[in-house]
């Protein structure tokens, strides 16, 4: 038995005599034949097989839980109580979670199967699956080049065809970028909307919880078990989270982003994709017109000040004294503490940290850090203007397509690849990156729909029906 790609194949397998454990064993094959990839660093084999046990009793029963079938993975940032969790990371190699995150707690009760944990770039800083302490994923589509980052391991699950569904995390791009990269969906929702509660943190105010699929049925299935307000959480929101249909939006006022089509160093065939959808959308009796991405010159500078001064202060526990890697070289405290930092911390890692620290520090906090605090409140008004006046805002997921491993090696080459994502992180808006495209190059690419804060159920609906 070949690994259902999709939670619909998944469900009729079942219907027709199948088993969520047969479906379980059919992924771990699927995940040892694809091993070359790096997807996994760890599949759950034991807890795997013994939830899918559990999840057919509970359908010979009837009283199986709305993911009875769901194969998922996990990004390697999120607890498992129980399991291994390293931020991909040597400082927490050998971690035991002692508790769950939340979003897991939601699937595991509506009976999904976590197969194993994905690699990504450490900390989830990166935009290209390079930055992991255990080694680069390779893109199922093309391993020569990379699947995107930081949750390229997540996607690269997804795309190979191995779970239904992957989580990953997306703090400027982390789900929607890979997930153009290897042509599958990747979904952010709004700020506050899914729990953040045991998924270790890179930028507190940025981060969120987000799903890979090949449907959006399927990222819709899950975004509603685990979305919701969260005691254990006080940034999530209390709004009620409105039911998702998919049903067919009807005519919108959508509104492009001007840059996708003419800023510098775009490529070509995506500026031709794009266009032709808006094109396709206006003959479709839709209002379709160009609006401008609010100081697009300004978002990604603005995003790397307040996300490293925020990963600076986050990351300032993980110290070798209670947890995690602890130098065998260092003589005192002080020693411990340096040694332990700089051996367990890979390159990018030390980079923001020290990024973060300067912009904090005396003399340069509101030159920097306060500065970036008030454009990126410029920027979310501006963002929630155009959303207001709009019912959908569309634009490209990235500049182009995938690029080799090694390629890009300046990291504000690297940084920009983010051009067109940051925005949602800053203002805390939903977006989703879809598949609608296959360059000359044979690589996928996406196109990202973005709208108003806590509007998941009309952005799904939208990418449902008219892509």
């Amino acid at each position: 038995m070949s690994a259902p790609k999709t939670f619909s194949e998944a469900r009729t397998a079942l219907a027709e005599g199948g088993s969520v454990r047969s479906a379980t064993e059919a992924a771990l094959a699927s995940a040892e034949a694809h091993k070359d990839l790096n997807a996994f660093l760890e599949l759950f084999p034991d807890t795997a097989l013994a939830q899918a046990a559990r999840v057919d009793a509970a359908l010979t029963a009837g009283t199986a839980g709305p993911l009875a079938g769901m194969v998922i993975s996990i990004k390697d940032n999120l607890c498992y109580k129980g399991h291994k969790v390293t931020a991909a990371s040597k400082i927490l190699e050998g971690f035991t979670s002692l508790y769950t995150a939340t979003a897991l707690e939601r699937l595991l009760a509506a009976d999904a199967v976590i197969l194993g944990r994905t690699n990504c770039d450490e900390f989830a800083m990166g935009s290209s699956n390079e930055n992991s302490a255990y080694g680069n994923v390779k893109n199922p589509v093309d391993p020569t080049k990379v699947p995107g980052g930081s949750s390229g391991g997540a996607a690269a699950s997804v795309a190979a065809g191995i779970v239904q569904v992957a989580l990953g995390s997306d703090t400027g791009g982390s789900i929607r970028q890979p997930a153009s990269f290897t042509g599958t969906i990747g979904f952010k929702p709004t700020y506050g909307r899914i729990s953040r509660y045991g998924l270790i943190a890179f930028a507190s105010s940025f981060d969120q919880i987000g799903p890979f699929a090949h449907t959006v049925e399927d990222i819709a299935t899950v975004y509603q078990v685990m979305a919701g307000h969260d005691p254990k959480d006080s940034t999530t929101s209390n709004k009620p989270v409105e039911p998702v249909t998919l049903a067919h939006p009807g005519k919108l006022r959508i509104g492009y982003f001007r840059e996708g089509l003419e800023r510098a160093g775009m490529d070509p065939e995506v500026v031709a994709h794009l266009q032709a959808h808006i094109d396709r959308l206006k003959a479709e009796g839709h209002i379709v017109e160009p609006v401008e991405v609010p100081l697009i010159d300004h978002q990604v500078p603005t995003y790397y000040i307040l996300a490293t001064a925020e990963a600076s202060s986050n990351l300032a526990r993980f110290d070798g004294i209670r947890y995690g890697h602890r130098s065998t070289k260092a003589k005192g405290v002080d020693e411990t503490y340096r040694l332990s930092r700089s051996e367990g911390f890979g390159p990018e890692v030390k980079r923001r940290i020290l990024l973060g620290t300067f912009v904090l520090s005396a003399g340069y906090y509101d030159a920097y850090y306060g500065q970036a605090q008030r454009v990126r409140r410029i920027i979310r008004d501006r963002t929630l203007e155009a959303c207001s006046n709009y019912d959908l805002l569309l634009g490209p997921t990235c500049p182009g397509t995938a690029f080799g491993h090694g390629a890009v090696t300046d990291p504000i080459a690297m940084y920009l690849q983010d051009i067109f994502t940051v925005q949602a992180n800053l203002a805390g808006v939903p977006a989703i990156s879809l598949p609608t495209g296959t360059h000359s190059n044979g690589l996928p690419f996406g196109i990202q729909l973005t709208t108003a804060p806590f509007a998941e159920a009309k952005l799904l609906a939208a990418a449902k029906g008219l892509f």
